[in-house]
């Protein structure tokens, strides 16, 4: 069976009675490229904040690298074989560019100085010039070099194109994939749909600090399904409470069916309505981020 480089076990964050992150069940495949996706204060931040140790469970619990993120002592050797990005991109602003490198790279013996230079290069990063007065895509450029010259098992990383225009988003994206491809394995955030589909093998969704979905990409995208129904007056009333069907939408004489099984049997429900049409099409993943989001 193939590693879990990231498990959690009923996982649950709480601020002020608030449950920011709800008995959370992930697992990451080792050598997986898994995105991890959410609307804004769906538990994303938090639930890496936790596999960091940087803040602490109030139940449950998690595995990194196969250490307890309950114990604080292996919590900071964890984060000695990881490269993590978080979410503020937090920097010394006092340090500058060339400072910051030399002052993190000193924590890790493995540090690829040949990969520091042609990300500095790559990322024409400004060596001489305060952390303080970089911009926000610069800053989080920096982050990334920081993260991957480290020589890491695993990357953890909290929205890595934040502030990046679109090439060099390409690039950070290319750069990530070759990264995995040499064997690192990535968990990522991010609320750009295009980016987790264009890279990711491994696909989990939260919402409102629970975990909805949680599978590969390909599977999920083989999986579900659009059923579109026309019909030559209203939508029946009388409608599909069939499993399987994960959203159902009408609009006068139109309906939108996504479902995730049971195609087969939905469809010849769907056809004893008396339809003009029935289309059967594939959905990509942001079709299935919306839907199940709002549904759920």
């Amino acid at each position: 069976m193939t590693e879990l480089l990231i498990e959690t076990h009923s996982l649950t964050k709480t601020y002020g009675g608030v449950e920011a992150v709800r008995s959370l069940n992930l697992e990451v495949p080792e050598g997986s490229i898994c995105g991890f996706l959410g609307k804004n204060g769906s538990g994303k931040s938090t639930t890496i904040k936790m596999l960091l140790g940087m803040t602490w469970p109030s139940a449950g619990n998690g595995m990194v690298l196969g250490q307890s993120i309950r114990d604080a002592r292996a919590s900071v050797e964890v984060r000695r074989r990881i490269g993590f990005v978080s979410e503020d991109k937090r920097l010394y602003h006092y340090m500058t560019v060339e400072q910051m490198i030399r002052f993190t790279s000193s924590f890790f013996p493995k540090w690829r100085v040949d990969l520091e230079q042609q990300l500095l290069r790559q990322f024409q990063l400004p060596v001489k010039r305060k952390t303080g007065h970089l911009s926000k895509g610069m800053r989080t450029k920096l982050a990334l070099l920081l993260a991957l010259c480290r020589e890491a098992e695993l990357l953890i990383l909290d929205e890595p194109t934040e502030g990046l225009d679109p090439v060099a988003t390409e690039e950070i994206l290319q750069l990530l994939t070759k990264m995995a491809a040499g064997g690192t394995s990535i968990f990522f955030s991010s609320h750009q749909i295009a980016e987790v589909e264009q890279i990711a093998d491994r696909v989990a969704i939260i919402n409102d600090g629970s975990l909805i979905v949680q599978e590969s990409l390909d599977h999920l995208k083989e999986r579900y399904r659009r059923i579109q129904l026309l019909f030559d007056r209203d939508v029946p009333q009388k409608w599909l409470k069939i499993p399987g069907i994960e959203a159902s939408h009408a609009d006068g004489r139109a309906m939108s069916v996504l479902a995730s099984s049971n195609i087969d049997e939905i469809v010849r429900i769907a056809a004893s309505l008396e339809p003009v049409s029935i289309e059967v099409t594939g959905v990509n993943l942001k079709e299935i981020f919306l839907e199940c989001v709002r549904e759920s």
